[in-house]
């Protein structure tokens, strides 16, 4: 599971995220308002924890930024505004649940469990392209009814091929958004580009993932390398 975490305090966004990485998840953080609207047009999360006292875009506008691009990311509000009129602004602009600080971690991470729940149950996120179809919570590939099951980095790839089929992403790109480095991963992106390969091969004759000579990869449906 993908968490992006919007805070500006640094001590407040490592106890968050160090804890939350400890707990399995994948944590991405963003330190200010701007930088989080900009994670968001390029990623897609699970869920994102948004802190409304944030420098360059307040959290209130991230939130009414992010709802008015269909974006339905469940969100939980982190602050340590606790009036009644900004609880009440934050839920109206669209946030999904109201944490006020000081708070323990056990209960930040009952509240992003039952938001996973409530989340699943209403929403499955599917991306698909042609006769393909990714499941984000079962992690399984489809094409044409034939399935396989994903590894988290080879799921992250193919999310990341998928949110923008048909376009040549690098490998500076896919490293960045998978591991959030774009200096030490380049090489292991053709490591795990391959194993997404065979595993697509395995359940379709087709070609999805094609080599664009000097830049990186693309999805589309072709038979040759471009």
């Amino acid at each position: 599971m993908r968490i992006l975490v919007i805070e500006d305090e640094v001590k407040v966004a490592s106890f968050i995220s160090e804890g939350l990485r400890e707990e399995g998840y994948t944590v991405v953080v963003a330190y200010d308002g701007k930088t989080g609207i900009d994670l968001i047009k390029d990623a897609s999360f699970d869920i994102i924890l948004l802190d409304l006292m944030i420098p360059e875009v307040d959290g209130l506008e991230v939130l009414r930024n992010i709802r008015s691009r269909g974006i339905d990311t469940p969100v939980l509000i982190i602050t340590a505004k606790s009036s009644k009129e900004d609880v009440v602004k934050g839920l109206d602009t669209g946030s999904d649940d109201y944490l006020t600080k000081p708070f323990s971690f056990e209960e930040l991470l009952a509240r992003i469990r039952a938001l996973l729940r409530r989340s699943r149950k209403t929403d499955t996120h599917l991306l698909e392209y042609k006769d393909i179809v990714l499941n984000p919570y079962t992690r399984r590939l489809s094409i044409s009814a034939k399935e396989t099951e994903l590894t988290d980095k080879e799921f992250m790839i193919m999310e990341y091929l998928l949110k923008n089929s048909e376009k040549p992403l690098t490998r500076k790109h896919i490293a960045e958004y998978v591991w959030q480095n774009s200096t030490d991963s380049t090489n292991i992106v053709d490591v795990y580009v391959n194993f997404l390969r065979k595993k697509i091969e395995s359940i379709s004759q087709k070609r999805y993932i094609h080599t664009v000579r000097g830049i990186g990869y693309v999805l589309r449906e072709e038979h040759e390398n471009i």
